[in-house]
């Protein structure tokens, strides 16, 4: 599967104060992720992130060039990029994008169908698998048994009602 060279990171939702910072609704899996790329990338155009605190679950972050309220309204409802080369992702960790489109089988190999979507819940993430028929499976260690997202392959364990 191929990997795009950009991410999406977030949303700017609104502004922080009236020195031009931005709050930033973040859609990896901690705000810390996002500081610690040191840069976002808003319709191509490049920011650096001069300074950054999370607070209450969201990214609060000084950009360059972005020096007061007026400027940073105008950057609201904007989708946050990151490139791939800046995240620096835990080892067996991968992007939800790279795995979008994966073939998915059961445990014995057969074809369940091509995960769709992937809904972000509070206990844990539903893949949504499309085939023949739709499954709605949860994605924690009981049901998901392995994921290569180099190869485009999930391996699931299905039960009754899945």
């Amino acid at each position: 599967m191929e990997k795009q060279e950009y991410i999406e990171a977030g949303r700017i939702c609104n502004t922080h104060g009236v020195a031009g910072e931005v709050k930033t609704e973040v859609w990896l899996d901690s705000p810390e992720l996002l500081k610690k790329c040191g840069r976002i990338f808003l319709e191509g155009r490049e920011y650096k992130i001069l300074s950054a605190k999370t607070h209450k679950g969201f990214l609060i972050a000084k950009l360059e060039g972005i020096a007061d309220v007026n400027a940073a309204m105008a950057l609201k409802g904007k989708t946050v990029y990151i490139l791939r080369s800046d995240a620096k992702l835990p080892k067996g960790s991968y992007f939800i994008q790279d795995i979008i489109g994966a073939r998915v089988r059961d445990e014995q190999g057969r074809e369940i169908g091509r995960l769709t979507e992937v809904l972000e819940r509070p206990a844990s993430n539903i893949y949504v698998v499309q085939g023949e028929e739709e499954h709605l499976i949860p994605a924690v260690p009981e049901f998901v048994m392995s994921t290569d997202p180099e190869a485009g392959v999930i391996t699931v364990r299905l039960i009754e009602g899945m």
